[in-house]
């Protein structure tokens, strides 16, 4: 079964930096984008960072010049670095990414159970 883990949450000071990971395991035959989405209280989730196979990124505008996103194609993990963070930045944040399990012929989303990032001011 294919399986999406993040890890890396946790709270940290306003202005402090904080990596997150994710994992892909299972049965994959193949990953086509992977991304970075967060959920505030209150708040409709929305794209922190994507990433493709070959590497184009894409940020929100919120993020741009402190997180940046990478991912190692073959051993199928993606990293957010977050740096100068700021209360703002406080949610749940998501990995998804676009998988092709094993005797399948198209790219399904997937997402992990998500991570809780508290930035205190």
């Amino acid at each position: 079964q294919v399986q999406l883990v993040e890890s890396g949450g946790g709270s940290v000071q306003a202005g402090g930096s904080l990596t997150l990971s994710c994992a892909a395991s299972g049965s994959i035959l193949g990953i086509d984008d992977m991304g970075w989405y967060r959920q505030a209280p209150g708040k409709e989730r929305e794209l922190v960072a994507d990433i493709t196979r070959r590497g184009i990124t894409v940020y929100g505008d919120p993020v741009k010049g402190r997180f940046t996103i990478s991912r190692d194609t073959t051993k199928n993990t993606m990293l957010l670095q977050m740096n100068s963070l700021q209360p703002e930045d406080t949610a749940v944040y998501y990995c998804k990414a676009a998988i092709s399990p094993v005797g399948t012929f198209k790219a399904y989303d997937f997402w992990g159970q998500g991570t809780q990032v508290t930035v205190s001011s």
